[in-house]
């Protein structure tokens, strides 16, 4: 005979929350900045829509490419709206399975295993959201500071956005080192 506790089991539950608050941030500035940049984006010298920036000031008109417009985000939102739908459907597998039976140091190892299992998965979402979204603010942030015809404000937003790149650098870092190496490994050598 099997038994299974009846307490709820939510994803939120067994999410790491200060994690999953930064990651959603970095998706939400991630969509908002390849938004910004399909709106501004324009063709390249051989008429390939979406690949520069480019932009007129009097007489004078400047393009600068590398620039993320639709060319380079419509693949990276793609990969993101699919990896954000099979995370989420991974992340109700971990929470929906039956919890064993038994005393309570079975159910806490059990618990851990979960958390650590979405901890795997959630740094997997990191890697998605975060490794597009340094080089996405890496590259515009380039083209912005090298356009010489337009005002402080947009050399400023370039500026800004080069402590995003920095900070989703250092969260694929950390994303990638959590799937290559869980917690959980370390944990079952001692």
């Amino acid at each position: 005979v099997r038994r299974a506790g009846l307490a709820p089991r939510r994803v939120r539950d067994v999410l790491p929350a200060r994690f999953g608050v930064l990651l959603a941030a970095e998706a939400a500035v991630l969509v908002v900045l390849l938004a910004v940049a399909a709106l501004t984006a324009s063709p390249d010298d051989m008429d390939r829509a979406g690949r520069t920036l480019t932009v007129a000031c009097g007489s004078l008109t400047q393009s600068r490419g590398p620039w993320p417009g639709l060319f380079y985000g419509a693949p990276v939102l793609v990969a993101l709206a699919f990896g954000t739908a099979a995370c989420g459907y991974a992340l109700r597998r971990i929470t929906g399975r039956p919890v064993p039976g038994g005393d309570t140091a079975v159910v806490a190892a059990d618990a851990g295993r979960r958390r650590d299992r979405a901890r795997a998965v959630t740094a997997a979402w990191g890697l998605l959201v975060s490794a597009p979204l340094a080089g996405t603010a890496l590259f515009a942030s380039g083209a912005l500071r090298s356009l010489s015809c337009v005002g402080p404000v947009v050399h400023t937003a370039g500026l800004l956005l080069l402590p995003v790149a920095a900070v989703a650098a250092g969260t694929a870092l950390w994303s990638l080192l959590t799937v290559l190496a869980p917690p959980a490994a370390f944990r079952s050598r001692s």
